[in-house]
């Protein structure tokens, strides 16, 4: 596949690159602290010159990255499996696609999962605004991110856009690596997962003649993320009320950072993930040839979207929390037992109670803490009918 685009400021390091962006990123005072914060039983100087020791990206992801977050899980959750990957095949390359939970978590537990597993980890997309610090780009980049250009004029990131599109695919066309994107941009706040048609439109601007086609090649593999609980819940309930109060409310670098920090130490209960299959034979089968842009467009989010829905994992709590909103206790014994039901509502009484506003609303903060969990379960059972 040929390609005019010079994709070097948006990709990741390869093992030749990584003597150099370590040294960059581990010169950062900022990382020292970093480091004595998350590891503070361990010599910071000592740990750096570990770092600076490791010489492929395999390496420092399996050693440093996969290990550091199966210990974080294992602290601040109740296990984490994976089902789906015995049907990957290490010779082919595949695009993910995910429902988007944590800011940071979501992709690097994917890895983290493959590459314990004996499978190739997956290059990333990440945000330019998680970017904030050269030390950060560089340490992003060495864990096989590539960056997506979020700000800029209209012109800049239509352009971007179409340097972004063309990297995905010739990763995936031309055997390189396979790749992980979100299923839209930023979280979704209420767990209502829907791929944005914005997302496929910009696939589609490397696309030749034939759409359907040029999607098929992409490989696309969704995959279902379920969390037994969200650590940033609380947040996403009090961000609801600023916004519902002050609809001019916009957040800030600091809000992102404190969402990254919650999602990482918070507790998190059990967490699934479920990779599903290629969906090349249903795009070949619900596509058809005469479909205009738009319908193919609107067809393959939809089918993502299913995808996606009919393999969460559900726990007792989306139960609970489906008939709790509904006022009913239909789900009561199949779903969830007393003890669950009361375990579940603990769990929700405390999240509540770390909401710091002044008018605080607590019965439409109840209510939006409860639309995330019933979500999932409302999806997936619209999905499975």
């Amino acid at each position: 596949m040929e390609c005019d685009y010079n994709f070097d400021e948006i990709r990741p390091y390869t093992d030749a690159e990584m003597a150099e962006g370590m040294k960059r990123a581990t010169s950062s005072p900022e990382l020292r602290s970093v480091i004595a914060y998350l590891f503070p039983d361990k010599n910071v100087e000592d740990y750096i010159n570990y770092l600076l020791s490791l010489k492929t990206i395999h390496e420092f992801q399996d050693k440093i990255i996969a290990s550091f977050l199966l210990d974080l899980v294992s602290k601040t959750g109740n296990g984490i499996d994976i089902e789906g990957l015995d049907a990957l095949k290490n010779d082919r390359k595949y695009l993910f696609i995910s429902n988007h939970r944590d800011i940071i978590l979501d992709a690097a537990l994917l890895n983290t999962l493959m590459i314990k597993s004996g499978f190739e980890t997956a290059e990333n997309a990440i945000g330019d605004n998680l970017c904030a610090k050269p030390w950060i780009t560089e340490m992003m980049k060495l864990n096989k991110n590539f960056i997506v250009q979020r700000s800029g004029t209209k012109r800049e990131i239509f352009e971007a856009s179409k340097r972004l599109s063309a990297y995905i695919r010739r990763n995936i066309v031309e055997g390189r690596n396979s790749v992980w994107i979100a299923q839209r941009e930023g979280r979704a706040k209420d767990s209502n997962d829907r791929t944005q048609e914005s997302l496929l439109k910009m696939f589609s601007m490397s696309a030749g003649k034939d759409l359907k086609q040029s999607f098929i090649e992409l490989n696309i593999t969704p995959v279902s993320i379920s969390y037994e609980y969200d650590a940033c819940d609380f947040l996403k309930a009090k961000e609801f009320q600023v916004k519902r109060d002050d609809p001019e409310f916009k957040k800030t670098g600091a809000d992102d950072v404190n969402s990254m920090k919650t999602g990482m130490v918070g507790y998190k209960g059990h967490i699934h993930y479920k990779v599903n299959e290629p969906i090349n034979d249903i795009l070949e089968r619900e596509l058809s040839d005469t479909d205009d842009r738009a319908t193919i467009i609107e067809k393959l989010a939809a089918i993502i979207d299913r995808q996606i829905h009919a393999n969460y994992k559900i726990y007792p709590g989306n139960y609970v929390a489906l008939d709790e909103l509904s006022g009913s206790q239909e789900n009561q014994g199949r779903g969830y037992s007393e003890e669950e039901k009361a375990t579940f509502d603990k769990y929700v009484a405390g999240q509540l109670a770390k909401i710091d506003l002044p008018n605080k609303d607590e019965a439409f903060l109840r209510e939006r803490m409860l639309t995330m969990y019933a979500n999932p379960l409302k999806n997936y059972l619209e999905a499975v009918k």
